[in-house]
């Protein structure tokens, strides 16, 4: 799957985890809605690490590279990367 791809998956996954987050705070003990929740949580999960195994950190809290100095604004920001490359 391409870069623009996974973006819009990631971004779908995201939308129904909301979605499915607002449902359950009103219906709290729907079991089919709390392993839907689950599995697309799990596919959020898988998703982000291929992306970010190809293309670099979504955002700053899975940005592990700093050591000494907090340099993630030093990093080309996610859409600023093209195809895994720092230009």
């Amino acid at each position: 799957m391409d870069r623009d791809k996974m973006l819009h998956e990631i971004m779908a996954l995201d939308f129904a985890l909301i979605d499915l987050n607002l449902y359950l705070d009103t219906h709290p003990t729907c079991t089919e809605t709390i392993e839907l929740f689950n599995n697309v949580a799990k596919k959020r999960k898988v998703m982000i690490e291929s992306f970010e195994a190809m293309y670099g950190p979504l955002t700053a809290i899975n940005y592990t590279n700093s050591e000494d100095m907090w340099d993630w604004v030093e990093e080309p920001w996610p859409w600023e990367r093209k195809y895994g490359c720092k230009e």
